[in-house]
């Protein structure tokens, strides 16, 4: 059966919600025929109202066209299970991300198949929970470091403030080298990389690639420096021979079953990938944790009262993490209504059944943790900020895939445990001694990238101390 189609001139009528998962298989209503064009503007404009719309007005299996492409949303929990673990094999990753790999190659981001089990089989060590510990020290100190640069009554841009604190945090984690000196400048070649993954959404992005544009001779730059930055490490530790207990070391030592290892290009592109997203999705984590704790002073207070008797004052470490309750809801509250990979897409290697609907070959299918994460019937209110949501007990019982913000199956998120901690360990850190406050009627806006959610027009917060730094 072929479900409903959906497009900009829709006549679909909103249906009541089904008060269960099971329910939330009804077919979705509207016109039926062939596929029309009309939903690409829309969802170029603003994808997260699209598609919050698109799941409230067609239900949980939606059909739509983006240019010549068919695109099925889905948004239950079941169905979204079947693609990331239980049928992850039907699937590869989406036209965007497969687009992508002439920008970041064959790292875990991109890769498929063989490759990317074996990469990943090769990176796992570095997030084993022992080097975890060891790696709470460095992230403690880069908050440090950011807060005694802080002045009180000053306004600081939080994201910009954040991706310092996390890009020295993967560079020393990661790679053992310093990149306080060059924070700004690999942080505007991060961003270019991320403005062209959005090109890579487009239809004829390979011609558009191939243009003169401003974009793509940002991204051309940005591309040369970070493969210049990797390169040189790359080939330094190669010289020196040294083993630094780092993800570096660990790529360029480690052998797969056959006693083959990663070339350096490999290792290139798999470093790339992992600066990338280690840096990138915590600073917009963190970010939009802090923008939502000064819109709610209570929740704010009541992280302060956790800091005080857990910390009495000193700085956090590893140890202080089962403790640390609340710190880690308002977190993971953060995370639900502004996910910073906020849709994840996979490309169907054939025709196959989803929900009772046929999904040809090659269509591509979205699962979006925005959407889902502010569904009410998995989280009531769900515009509210609410850390009370993750307190143990019935409220936090939910079905699994209805909060999948690292992804899910084979292909979760590498750095899933080494992201908490960090956004913890940061959050708990700068809260000890300063507060942050939104100007008097400051409105914020997401804007989404291929795969973060940032602020548009960036997320100013003006500086409150409230004691003096932890030693």
């Amino acid at each position: 059966m072929a479900p409903a189609l959906l497009d900009d001139t829709s006549s679909a009528k909103p249906r009541e919600r089904p008060a269960s998962a099971a329910a939330g298989r009804a077919r979705p209503p509207g016109p039926r025929g062939l596929p029309l064009l009309g939903c690409l503007p829309a969802f170029r404009r603003d994808p997260l109202a699209f598609l919050q719309r698109t799941a409230r007005e067609h239900g949980d299996v939606a059909f739509f066209r983006l240019g010549t492409q068919n695109v099925f949303l889905l948004n239950d929990p079941e169905l979204i299970r079947e693609v990331l673990v239980q049928r992850q094999g039907l699937f590869t990753k989406s036209r965007g991300l497969r687009r992508a790999r002439a920008l970041l190659g064959d790292g875990l981001l991109t890769s498929e198949g063989e490759v990317h089990h074996r990469h990943r089989r090769l990176v796992q060590p570095a997030f084993h929970p022992d080097r975890l510990q060891g790696y709470a020290e460095v992230m403690v100190d880069a908050a440090l470091e950011t807060g005694r640069r802080w002045r009180a009554g000053e306004s600081v841009e939080v994201f910009s403030e954040m991706a310092r604190i996390t890009l020295g945090v993967v560079g020393t984690t990661l790679f053992s080298v310093e990149v306080e000196e060059e924070a700004q400048e690999i942080g505007t070649a991060l961003t270019s990389v991320l403005e062209m993954f959005s090109i890579m959404m487009l239809p004829f992005s390979g011609l558009v690639e191939r243009l003169p544009l401003p974009v793509v001779r940002r991204f051309h730059a940005a591309r040369s420096l970070l493969d210049g930055r990797m390169e040189r490490l790359i080939h330094e530790r190669r010289e020196s021979g040294r083993d630094s207990g780092d993800l570096l070391s660990m790529l360029l030592l480690a052998q797969d079953e056959a006693g083959g290892g990663l070339s350096d290009r490999e290792v290139r592109e798999e470093a790339l990938t992992l600066f990338l997203a280690g840096h990138e999705t915590t600073a917009n984590a963190l970010s939009w944790t802090l923008y939502l704790l000064a819109s709610n002073p209570d929740c704010e207070a009541r992280l302060h009262r956790e800091l005080e008797e857990v910390l009495g004052g000193r700085r956090p470490t590893f140890a202080d993490l089962p403790r640390l309750s609340w710190a880690e809801h308002v977190l993971a509250e953060a995370i639900r209504l502004y996910p910073p990979a906020w849709a994840i897409g996979r490309s169907a290697r054939e025709a196959l059944e989803l929900g009772g609907f046929e999904v040809p070959a090659g269509s591509t299918v979205i699962l979006s943790a925005y959407v889902t994460q502010n569904d009410p019937r998995y989280f009531p209110h769900p515009e509210v900020f609410d850390p009370e949501r993750w307190q143990p007990g019935p409220r936090a019982e939910r079905p699994k895939f209805v909060y999948f913000p690292f992804g899910g199956g084979a292909r979760t998120c590498i750095g899933e445990r080494f992201a908490m901690m960090e956004g913890v360990l940061i959050l708990a850190t700068l809260a000890q001694r300063w507060r942050l406050r939104l100007a008097p009627g400051q409105t914020v806006e997401p804007m989404p990238l291929i795969n973060t959610l940032r602020a548009r027009g960036g997320l100013p917060l003006r500086l409150e101390a409230r004691g003096a730094p932890a030693p």
